[in-house]
């Protein structure tokens, strides 16, 4: 858990592994998960190092593996999950590996071929069936004129039927050829156009379409053809007719020219397909047969070859040391896991039969990666700060406090009570059924980042019903739970009929001066003057909460002055920063407090004028040093509040300025004083010594201290002491969004029930459609309800208050400038593995 508020402890460390147990040991390590190997070959690239051949093994297997996924996807069948997480097999195991995939690959692809071959001459044979039933009619419409009565139906029945060619009645067609083909039936148009020009008008083209589709062989499609015939005159036009058939890919057939020689051509193409039928089963069947088998396996397969090539990959990355006949590596490990680290490696090695592995502990000055512990629950807030930049090593970590904080500035733009039911049910769904949505591995982007965040979504939706609750709005309605506060005139008769209602707390007929016991009173929601009331609110909670979200981050940049042993930043910049946040804005929410303790209606006993003072005039008044210490008679809204209050204010805005020169001056000032004294000690000692930032004397490498530092320690102090100053005033004014965001989200409700269910209500009383006209109103209006209040005001609530925390929030203690801890994790290599193909 303490990982959670600072990152883990990293160690650099030193692994000497024998070449016999390398394998089996990384192996081990990446079950494992806890070490971020560093690649000691940066300059050798990928094709010069010592295991790219079985890199390549690797990539080939994965290759066949994913080419029977294809073929056993394309077929529907289902891909088993048995949740199995199988160990890396043994080197000498990818041998028997290789063999079985290249048996598999081979025999579906001569099936594949074998299928293919039987299905083009399927597809031929179907196309000569086709051909010679519609030239058939063709040659009768030749034979019979289409005013003479005939049977154009009647196929093959008349054995005495004439040769066209050698008809008496057709001696004017002597000499005629033709050709019969299929062509696609898009490219009819197109190729009739060309016959004609081409040949100018000389042919006689008649085609018909065939009715059903057929197959493609080769995509596996299903393509629409036209049966065609086109008789001709001379060679010159048969030559042009084929050259043109060609050009437009269409499929020739020889044709008989007598009615029985067509007629035993279809018999035998009938047989030809009944044989070719039973053949294309029996190969569909085997083809089947395999892929069934290769599911059952295929996942666990996959997972081992994506083993066997993150260690082949991770051993690329070690050296070599040809005295010992080993290799050595060099990784990041969790201090907190180094027992468990030596236990891998003991489970390698004697896995592998060899020497045992020897782990060194190294010294380094390198900055180590950034490692934070999370569970199910905290990996998403951690995911919104590493957003902004992974933590710098060691430095405060604002998730946990991120866990609390980012709902409730969330709440507070998005309160509604039944908003935040549905946004809350949404998550509580998502959370419920975790194991099962999970499991079901989708490329929606949108829905994986809804998933992933669901628990800040449950948090955000049932912070937002507490401060629905608190505001007392339920979809721009109030709830009257402990009865109001306001009588008199106000009944329900003048309640039902009065459309303008003003509330009047100043008025003791109206108002009997006793607060709702929880949240604000419902009369408020009824009344015409509740916007004025509701601006004053929420403005002032804005700032408050603000400023203490604001002062909560300068507060935390002390744990990390004192972690990192920077004693003399607390003096020169936290002291400073928080005299002035204090001595401004602090002094701001004092002055809200005071005006909402001891200011009402009708102003207070203790102070003469009859109207509460504003408290943004005060504060600019403050600002200027103007004011007097006692009220100004006549002035009935005075900002005097309470006696010696100018002289007061006068000497925080003195404290506050004086502040700027101290966060501006003090640092360098130090660093000025101790740079002198490493020089005295250099000149003592021989010259050993540095200066820290902070102005601190530690060991560090020989070597006199650079000119340009003391020039880089001011203006590094003056950026960042303007960007204070001026941030503070600019932060502050930004924590305003918490107040307009609500005040939109409440009108943006406030008017589609005002202009859309309302109107239903109103309808429902009318004959016996009101209910129907109810039923699509109500639709209308929970559509837009969910589209516009929960899904995109709740977007923009999520980017205000995550803008609030990495700015107004993290600015103040968090630099963000460290790298994330990557470890060597089979876990994340196989979700990776899986997420690409998924994708793919």
């Amino acid at each position: 858990m303490g990982s959670l508020f600072r990152s883990e402890e990293m160690a650099l460390c030193q692994l000497f592994l024998q070449s016999e147990s390398a394998y089996t040991c990384v192996s081990e390590l990446g079950e494992l998960g806890l070490v971020q190997f560093r690649d000691l070959n940066p300059d050798v690239n990928a094709f010069q190092r010592k295991f790219v051949n079985e890199v390549r093994r690797c990539d080939e297997m994965e290759r066949k593996l994913r080419y029977l996924e294809r073929e056993i996807r394309k077929d529907g069948i289902p891909v088993l999950d048995t949740g199995e997480n199988p160990e890396a097999p043994m080197p000498r195991e990818m041998i028997d590996l290789e063999a079985t995939f290249e048996k598999l690959e081979n025999e579906l692809k001569e099936v594949n071929s074998n299928a293919e071959a039987l299905k083009r001459n399927y597809l031929e044979l179907t196309e000569l069936k086709h051909i010679l039933k519609k030239t058939q009619a063709f040659f009768d419409e030749a034979m019979y004129p289409p005013n003479l009565p005939y049977d154009q139906d009647v196929y093959f029945d008349d054995d005495e039927r004439v040769n066209l060619l050698t008809d008496t009645t057709l001696h004017h067609l002597k000499h005629i050829g033709f050709v019969a083909g299929v062509i696609l039936r898009e490219r009819i148009p197109a190729f009739e156009r060309m016959l004609w020009r081409a040949c100018r008008g000389n042919v006689f083209l008649r085609q018909a379409i065939i009715e059903d589709p057929l197959e493609d062989p080769v995509t596996g499609e299903q393509v629409y053809k036209s049966v065609f015939i086109i008789f001709f005159q001379g060679d010159q036009l048969k030559m042009r007719v084929k050259k043109i058939c060609e050009g437009f890919r269409a499929t020739m057939y020889p044709c008989p020219e007598a009615p029985a020689d067509r007629r035993e051509m279809a018999m035998g193409v009938k047989t030809r397909l009944d044989d070719l039928n039973t053949v294309l089963s029996q190969t569909q069947d085997h083809r089947h047969r395999v892929l069934v088998s290769a599911a059952r396996n295929i996942r666990a397969w996959m997972m081992k070859v994506w083993k066997i090539k993150s260690i082949y990959y991770t051993l690329n990355m070690f050296n070599l040391d040809v005295i010992q006949n080993g290799l050595i590596a060099e990784c990041w490990i969790p201090v907190a896991n180094l027992e468990d680290v030596q236990l891998a490696l003991r489970r390698g090695t004697e896995k592998s039969g060899s020497l045992p592995a020897i782990l060194n502990r190294l010294n380094t000055v390198e900055a180590p990666p950034t490692f934070h512990r999370t569970n199910k629950f905290t990996k998403a807030f951690q995911a919104l700060i590493d957003s902004y930049g992974v933590a710098t090593y060691r430095e405060v970590n604002p998730a946990p406090y991120t866990i609390i904080t980012f709902p409730f500035l969330f709440a507070v733009m998005f309160g509604d009570l039944g908003h935040g039911i549905i946004m809350a049910l949404f998550g509580a769904w998502m959370v419920w059924r975790e194991k099962p949505l999970s499991a079901k591995k989708t490329d929606n982007e949108i829905w994986n980042i809804f998933f992933g965040g669901r628990y800040i979504i449950l948090l955000m939706g049932m912070f937002s019903m507490y401060t629905g609750l608190i505001y007392n709005d339920v979809f721009s309605k109030a709830l009257n739970i402990f009865g109001s506060s306001w009588h008199g005139r106000y009944n329900e008769s003048t309640l039902t009929s009065n459309k303008e209602l003003t509330l009047d707390p100043g008025d003791p007929n109206m108002y009997d001066q006793v607060p709702y016991p929880f949240g604000l009173d419902p009369m408020w929601q009824i009344s015409t003057n509740k916007i004025n009331f509701y601006n004053s609110y929420k403005m002032k909670i804005s700032i408050v909460f603000g400023i203490i979200h604001m002062m909560f981050g300068v507060i935390l940049s002390v744990s990390n002055y004192k972690f990192f042993n920077k004693h003399s930043r607390i003096y020169c910049e936290f002291i400073p920063q928080v005299i002035f946040l204090c001595s401004l804005f602090g002094y701001l929410v004092l002055l809200v407090f005071h005006k909402w303790t001891w200011y009402g209606a009708n102003g207070t006993v203790e102070v003469s004028p009859s109207c509460a003072p504003s408290i943004l005039i005060t504060f600019i008044n403050m600002v200027l040093m103007k004011g007097y210490e006692t009220p100004v008679e006549g002035d009935v809204c005075s900002p005097y509040m309470y006696g010696g209050q100018f002289g007061f204010q006068r000497f925080l805005v003195v404290l506050g300025v004086i502040c700027v020169p101290w966060m501006l001056c003090a640092k360098p000032y130090l660093f000025y004083r101790n740079n002198k004294r490493k020089q005295l000690i250099m000149q003592a000692n021989g010259g050993e010594g540095v200066i820290e930032e902070g102005g601190e004397v530690a060991a560090a490498p020989p070597g006199p201290p650079e000119e340009s530092d003391m020039s880089e320690m001011m203006i590094h102090q003056g950026i960042h002491t303007i960007e204070y100053v001026l941030g503070s005033v600019s932060h502050t004014a930004s924590y305003l969004r918490l107040w307009a965001l609500s005040l939109a989200h409440a009108q943006l409700s406030e008017v589609l029930w005002s202009m859309v269910l309302s109107i239903g209500l109103r309808s429902g009383g009318e004959g016996g459609g009101g209910g129907i006209v109810m039923y699509f109103i109500f639709a209308a209006w929970a559509s837009l309800t969910l589209a516009i209040l929960v899904l995109m005001e709740g977007l923009s609530a999520f980017l205000h208050t995550l803008r609030l925390h990495w700015v107004e929030f993290q600015s103040k203690f968090y630099g963000g400038t460290g790298y994330p801890f990557v470890p060597f994790a089979f876990e994340t290599i196989l979700d990776q593995a899986e997420n690409a193909i998924v994708e793919t």
